[in-house]
C-alpha cells in the first residue's frame, strides 16, 4: 500500500509534464548541454558612452587651442583709432539721397569724440556755443583746428537742418577733414 502511495505521488508530481508538447518534454529530459555563458546586451549605455567620449575629445581639443593661444593679447583699440572705424562705418552713407543721414552721423562722432578726448562739453551745445566755447578753451590742440572744426560742422548741420543735399565730392572732403582731425589730434602711443 505504501507502494501505491508513493507511486501516485510521484506520477501526481509529474503529470504536469503531460501537457507539454512531446519534444519539448523529451529535450527537457534528455538536454545536458551546460549553461551558456553571458550575452551581450546593448542597451542606453552605448549613447551615453559615445557622448561622453565625443566631449571628453572636444574638451581636449579646447585645452590643446587655448594653450597654444595663450600668448596671444588683443590690444585694446585707442579713442581715435574707435573713432576711425566708426567713421569709416559711415561710408555707405556717402550717397546724395542718404546725404542728411551723413552729416547727423559724422556730426555725432565727431562731437562724442571731441568731448571723450578733450574733455570738454561737446554733444550738449549748438554750434555757435561749442566754437565760442573753444575761442575761450586754454586746449592748444583744438584751438589750432579750430576753423577746420567750424567749416566741418557749419556744413554738417546745414545739411542737417536746411535739408540740403551734398554731392559725394563735398561728403567725401567732409569724410576726410574729420579723418584728418581724429588724425592730427589722435593719443601717441608709449611703446
Amino acid at each position: 500500500m505504501n507502494a501505491r502511495i508513493g507511486a501516485r505521488r510521484t506520477a501526481g508530481g509529474c503529470a504536469w509534464l503531460a501537457f507539454l508538447p512531446g519534444a519539448a518534454f523529451a529535450e527537457a529530459t534528455d538536454d545536458i548541454r551546460d549553461i551558456r555563458g553571458p550575452k551581450a546586451v546593448s542597451g542606453p549605455w552605448v549613447l551615453a558612452a559615445a557622448l561622453a567620449a565625443a566631449i571628453a575629445v572636444a574638451l581636449c581639443l579646447y585645452v590643446v587651442w587655448r594653450w597654444r593661444h595663450r600668448g596671444i593679447q588683443r590690444r585694446t583699440l585707442t579713442l581715435s583709432e574707435r573713432t576711425l572705424q566708426r567713421l569709416d562705418g559711415t561710408r555707405p552713407l556717402m550717397r546724395p539721397d542718404t546725404a542728411r543721414a551723413f552729416g547727423i552721423a559724422a556730426s555725432e562722432l565727431l562731437r562724442d569724440y571731441i568731448e571723450k578726448r578733450f574733455d570738454v562739453v561737446a554733444t550738449q551745445r549748438t554750434t555757435e556755443e561749442f566754437l565760442q566755447a573753444l575761442l575761450q578753451s586754454p586746449n592748444e590742440a583744438l584751438s589750432r583746428h579750430q576753423l577746420l572744426l567750424a567749416e566741418f560742422l557749419q556744413q554738417c548741420d546745414f545739411v542737417k537742418f536746411a535739408g540740403d543735399s551734398l554731392a559725394v565730392t563735398d561728403m567725401e572732403s567732409l569724410f576726410q577733414s574729420a579723418r584728418r582731425f581724429v588724425l592730427d589730434t589722435g593719443e601717441t602711443l608709449v611703446a
